[in-house]
């Protein structure tokens, strides 16, 4: 297995991974995805064994500190210079979960992170989720303003 970053050659991959993991009004599509890859690839994490795609991590940096709906689909609102790494998604193939594959990436993502002298990573999750992200030190912040998908999200933030 290795990590790397996600290239354009990886936009159906990613693409089909997002859709396996997340119901349709949430999910990004492909022209979000390229959108993405062209934009910040080097905030687009890939976990990779055998050339298959097992799961991924990826968002933008910048200056805002809070992650707002509109990051999700305009990826030029990414400034390489900005102090914040958002997460919109960490998604695992459905039959590789429970692997530890999440971990690996998000582990990765915060030592990417602190490496780039960043302030910390932000995301948003389901309210069952938040104990999961606590474990890697994320602290949640409460209900988010995020409406996504018409779903009820949390802020978490990791100062790094």
């Amino acid at each position: 297995m290795e990590i790397r970053t996600a290239t354009p050659a990886d936009l159906a991959a990613v693409t089909a991974l997002e859709a396996a993991c997340f119901p349709p009004a949430e999910a990004a599509g492909e022209a979000s995805f390229q959108a993405r890859l062209a934009a910040f690839p080097d905030s687009f994490w890939l976990l990779v064994e055998g050339g298959r795609v097992l799961a991924m991590v990826n968002g933008m940096v910048t200056q805002q500190p809070d992650l707002t709906d509109a990051m999700y689909d305009d990826a030029s609102l990414h400034d390489p210079a900005g102090p914040w790494q958002m997460i919109f998604g960490v998604a695992t193939h459905p039959d590789c979960r429970c692997r530890g594959y999440a971990g690996t990436l998000l582990r990765h993502a915060i030592q990417e992170t602190r490496a780039r002298g960043k302030a910390g990573l932000v995301l948003t999750c389901k309210e069952k989720l938040v104990p999961y992200y606590a474990r890697f030190g994320f602290v949640s912040e409460g209900p988010s303003a995020s409406q996504h998908g018409g779903a009820a999200w949390y802020q978490m933030r990791l100062r790094v």
